[in-house]
């Protein structure tokens, strides 16, 4: 991954993303509009499932544009994570 610095990253001491941190910060943000986890903000559970079939279609995209450039350990958290995301999707709003 190129570094991008001037941007402040390094000041920051941000960790880097790669694909994979990615996908896993996606899915907290899924999660946690689905009432699953608490808003780190909030510190509340508070369950917005229309913000959480967003954040799966988002992934779903993701997997789809991405199909042929990911390791097999990358498709296969995707593949779970979307899985998983649309299981607790559908358990919450029937």
């Amino acid at each position: 991954m190129a570094e991008n610095k001037g941007c402040g990253e390094h000041i920051m001491g941000l960790p880097e993303i790669d694909f994979s941190t990615f996908v896993l910060s996606l899915s907290s943000s899924a999660l946690v509009h689905l009432g699953e986890t608490q808003d780190p903000s909030t510190g509340q559970f508070d369950a917005q499932p229309h913000l959480a079939k967003q954040v799966i279609d988002i992934l779903g995209m993701l997997q789809q544009k991405t199909e042929k450039g990911l390791s097999d350990e990358e498709r296969k958290l995707l593949c779970e994570m979307l899985y998983t995301l649309r299981m607790k999707y559908v358990n919450k709003v029937g």
